[in-house]
């Protein structure tokens, strides 16, 4: 048997990081077994639907790493499929028509509130004769559902869930206007796509109960079922834009990378030893099923972003640059080119050892794509008292002395400093003040040698007079 799996979002807003981590976990399922991950867009309500949502939903799951191994599957586009599946169960004897009309079925509500039960269908047109319909009034179509014993999902994940059959009522498939409803469409296109596991969150179990008596009225093999727990916030509450990002995309814009991102929802609900770091590779041989525990998973934003930072040093330098000159770019305040790429590219070693995000990592590299003269935060205007820009004037032709390497300006610095009777400190700090208009950067004779001999003096001279 090979393994298929499917993400089924509904485009009417953007991925959230509870789909990610469902995306991820059929996808890391699916690798593991050698078997195949499949995209479902379930976009039959037309009116939520729409273009940019599939859009934000597929871009997310790109920068993810998770594209399924097939061109994702339109839910809308199959409706014909379902209309013909639900005539064969009306065929079959397994369905039956319902000409209840709208206040029918808000008065069966009411009754069953105002008697303390749940509001359910009363099944009165399951076994009344068609020829006792109204005119006029189009019919949906209800599945029978069994109304003896119990409905039993043997869940990968949950365990052994059941429910009495009693608690349930003759669910409609397809409404009176002729369109399929959602957990009929579901349990069609799951059939007709292969699908051998349903991984999703466990708010859709109670769905499952009825999607079951839909496999077992067509009688179809079912595909094996594994709800996981949902994220909540650090306070316990739904997961909601006051605890902060909620969607894949703001998680980028943000900074985050998505193998960090990846890494963090793999351990979020599935445990496996105190390993903090997995990679993709190790994430797929190690993830089945067993390892994802019950109880609902909380957000924790501050773990997130150093485990983030752990990604960002061992990232590639020029992935990283390009990342930055991006971000730089969209600001669109500072001068971005060919020579501020070098010198991110040359500096970047030691700016991301710093950075725990893409936004530090662009705010802490911003100096180098800036003119003369250099804004000032506070601090770095105080460190340039009037005797430290005399002492940068007189730095200066040491500096330019130099072939301007990081060894040769190390050298020239404790020189000048010995000389002068100074501590290197009391030099750097101006010297750093001056070249980044901060008191944060990397080491300052690499600095020096990122910016290059004319940017570096030109920066020393604004400050020296």
């Amino acid at each position: 048997m090979t393994v298929r799996t499917r993400f089924a979002p509904s485009p009417t807003g953007l991925l959230h990081i509870g789909g990610a981590r469902t995306a991820l976990f059929n996808y890391l399922f699916t690798r593991h077994h050698g078997g195949e991950f499949l995209l479902r867009v379930e976009d039959t309500d037309r009116a939520r639907s729409t273009e940019e949502a599939t859009r934000v939903i597929l871009e997310g799951l790109d920068w993810l790493g998770l594209s399924p191994d097939a061109p994702p599957v339109f839910q809308s586009t199959r409706a014909a499929r379902h209309v013909e599946v639900a005539h064969a169960l009306l065929a079959a004897g397994q369905a039956y028509r319902c000409w209840c009309t709208p206040d029918e079925l808000a008065e069966m509500r009411a009754a069953a509130t105002a008697a303390g039960r749940a509001p359910r269908y009363d099944g009165r047109w399951r076994d009344r004769d068609p020829a006792e319909a109204p005119a006029g009034v189009a019919p949906a179509i209800r599945l029978k559902a069994p109304r003896d014993g119990e409905t039993v999902v043997e869940d990968l994940v949950q365990g052994s869930v059941r429910v009495a059959n009693a608690e349930m009522d003759d669910m409609i498939i397809l409404r009176s206007d002729g369109t399929p409803t959602y957990l009929h469409a579901v349990v069609v296109d799951d059939h007709d796509m292969a699908i051998t596991h349903v991984i999703r969150g466990d708010d859709h179990l109670t769905n499952t109960f009825r999607q079951v008596q839909i496999y077992q009225a067509m009688g179809w093999e079912m595909p094996r079922f594994a709800h996981i727990p949902l994220i909540h916030g650090a306070d316990g509450a739904k997961l909601s834009k006051r605890h902060g990002a909620v969607s894949v995309l703001e998680f980028r814009e943000q900074g985050f990378l998505p193998e960090a991102l990846c890494n963090y929802l793999l351990r979020l609900g599935w445990g496996h030893g105190d390993t903090e770091v997995i990679g993709r590779e190790e994430a797929v041989a190690l993830f089945d099923l067993s390892g994802v525990g019950r109880a609902a998973s909380r957000m924790d934003y501050a773990k997130l972003t150093h485990l983030n930072g752990i990604y960002l040093r061992a990232a590639d330098d020029e992935r990283l640059t390009h990342d930055v000159l991006e971000r730089l770019a969209r600001r669109g305040d500072l001068a971005v080119g060919g020579i501020a790429a070098a010198r991110i590219r040359a500096l970047m070693p030691g700016l991301k050892e710093r950075a725990k995000t893409l936004v530090e990592l662009a705010d802490s590299a911003s100096f180098l794509v800036r003119t003369v003269p250099l804004p000032l935060e506070p601090k770095a205007a105080a460190a340039l008292t009037p005797e430290a820009r005399i002492m940068l004037r007189d730095l200066a032709p040491a500096l330019a002395a130099t072939d301007f390497s990081a060894a040769g300006l190390d050298a020239a610095l404790r020189q000048f400093a010995e000389t002068t009777g100074r501590k290197l400190g009391q030099v750097a700090q101006p010297l750093r003040a001056a070249l980044t208009g901060s008191t944060m950067s990397p080491g300052i004779d690499a600095t020096l040698a990122a910016l290059g001999r004319e940017e570096a003096l030109a920066r020393m001279a604004a400050v020296s007079g």
